[in-house]
């Protein structure tokens, strides 16, 4: 009998845990349906009638953007002008990208109805992208919808925004915090006319509020779903954030903190932890609604953390503190990062504002870790993963729906469905055997089960630790789910769940705040905990 009417079926039962589900479809057309205005009009006739003469439409398009803009010069809001520069705007990115064309190596002369034009690139204030090595394409050009993409948010003003498609290297200069091989990053077009010269320009909408134009100032427009929702259509996270935790060794080099954006020394990191069987990729609601706000914007800067999930979470931890040194080599000058971890991810966190002691190591041990009958691989894998010191650059962390006392659906059934679909790693494989073999006093021989299994309220890692305190100073938050259902606080049953945390596993004691929601396990993608999120992020900025 073949086993994989078994291995879908037990998948089929795992997924809701998971959160993952089918995130963007993305439709694209150049057919766009135009501002109602006459030069808006009269840009998408030239473009139709003119589908081979790039030139022609180039020129209808300058045309429209220079009229529009003298408009603007004398009166800043008329609301048609403005529409019109920026439809001609980003008809002009379009064309330019579709015909090849390269203003930033060779101005770009064409026919206008009153004389040529000679069209050149220039980068603006807060952008270092090569236009040569990218592909830079017009926003309004695509269409999205799914579970991921609920609403586009966009913010109103002058210019087109734009997404810039290219390497990491390219775009972000994330060399070694890149999250993958392509970045889609945001931008913002404008073109800048002096006689018959017009300078294309782009700006960084995570950097730049408003531009002067034309002796005016104006809020810089942005599309700040767009970039989020290509990317999610083009990597496929819902197969990759499955594939991490089945054959966590296959991609342990995915591990790493990854920049969404340019950093920013000015603004504070918020680093963001998935959980279980998720990817970065499960945060894109909530980025997506918190990019909306212009005082976000301002004050943060969006970082993640990556790993297997099907790693031991105290080794992805380990893993992480390594990647924050490297952070703070690189960047000397950074702000106190703020943590912000979703289930598994809340555990990791957990353990970053947490001075562990002997305390984690004595659970495990009878001996010190230099009597340790074991190879020194074997020893500096379990010292850097049970003995531990709080990072003094996190500042606060909020936790959801974190089972920090374990979940009893992980011991039961999804632990022995995550023992027979999880392929362990070999080094896990290699300590287990080793610790295995200690006097019968060590309870090692358990201490590297699969993640599932570690998420269990009778693990020793997991009841050790929640008796640690947080350190004093650090702020921490909390947000858990509710179904909807209600249910005791306590294990009196029936309890309050959000399906896979109980209450009484995500709460602890002296948090800054604890908001309830109603949601499934997935609260980090409700509205109401972004909302609260937002909230927690004003407070810091304050």
């Amino acid at each position: 009998m073949s086993r994989l009417p078994s291995l879908l079926a037990a998948s089929a039962l795992v997924l809701p845990f998971a959160g993952c589900t089918p995130y963007c479809a993305v439709m694209e057309t150049r057919t766009l349906r135009p501002a109602n205005t006459q030069d808006a009009k009269r840009i998408a006739q030239t473009i139709a009638r003119h589908p081979t003469r790039p030139h022609t439409a180039l020129g209808a398009c300058l045309d429209a953007a220079s009229a529009a803009e003298r408009r603007l010069r004398s009166a800043p809001d008329d609301a048609r002008a403005r529409a019109d520069y920026n439809f001609a705007t980003s008809r002009i990115f379009g064309i330019i990208h579709d015909a090849k064309l390269e203003p930033w190596k060779t101005p770009v002369r064409v026919k206008g109805s009153e004389g040529e034009w000679l069209l050149t690139f220039k980068n603006g204030t807060h952008t270092e992208v090569d236009p040569g090595k990218v592909g830079i394409l017009p926003a309004d050009r695509y269409t999205f919808h799914g579970t991921y993409i609920r609403t586009r948010t966009l913010k109103d003003g002058l210019g087109a925004p734009l997404v810039v498609i290219g390497s990491q290297r390219d775009v972000m200069h994330a060399e070694g915090f890149a999250q993958s091989k392509d970045a889609y990053y945001g931008m913002t077009g404008l073109l800048r006319f002096d006689g018959r010269d017009c300078v294309l320009t782009t700006e960084d909408p995570l950097a730049v509020e408003r531009v002067q134009h034309g002796g005016h100032s104006f809020p810089l427009a942005a599309d700040f779903t767009a970039p989020l929702a290509l990317a999610l259509a083009k990597e496929r996270p819902l197969i990759f954030g499955w594939a991490q935790m089945l054959r966590p060794q296959k991609y342990a080099y995915t591990t790493r903190i990854a920049r969404l954006q340019p950093y920013d020394p000015a603004k504070i990191p918020v680093i963001c932890v998935h959980g279980l069987m998720d990817s970065p990729s499960t945060w894109v609601p909530f980025l997506n609604t918190l990019r909306g706000d212009e005082a976000i914007r301002r004050h943060y800067q969006f970082w993640f953390y990556s790993y297997p999930s099907g790693f031991p979470y105290p080794h992805s931890a380990a893993i992480m503190r390594e990647q924050l040194d490297t952070i703070n080599r690189l960047y000397p000058d950074h702000k106190r990062e703020i943590l912000i971890g979703h289930s598994m991810g809340g555990l990791i966190s957990r353990t970053m504002i947490t001075d562990s002691g002997m305390k984690l190591w004595n659970a495990y041990f009878n001996e010190p870790p230099a009597q340790l009958a074991v190879s020194p691989e074997t020893r500096k894998f379990l010292t850097e993963a049970l003995i531990f010191r709080h990072r003094p650059e996190v500042s606060r962390a909020i936790f959801i729906s974190t089972p920090h006392r374990g979940s009893e659906t992980a011991a039961g059934w999804l632990g022995k469905v995550g023992r027979w679909l999880v392929k362990v790693p070999d080094f896990v494989m290699r300590i287990t055997a080793e610790t295995g073999s200690l006097p019968a006093g060590a309870q090692a021989a358990g201490l590297t089960p699969n993640s599932i299994e570690r998420l269990s309220p009778k693990d020793p890692f997991i009841r050790t630790i929640a008796t640690i305190p947080i350190v004093p100073g650090v702020p921490f938050h909390s947000i858990m789910g509710d179904r909807g259902k209600g249910g005791n606080k306590d294990h009196t049953k029936p309890v309050s769940t959000d399906g896979f945390v109980p209450y009484w596993s995500s709460h602890l004691d002296g948090a800054r705040s604890e908001l309830i929601v109603p949601s499934k396990h997935s609260a980090h993608q409700n509205e109401k905990a972004i909302e609260e999120v937002r909230r927690i992020l004003h407070e810091a900025a304050r």
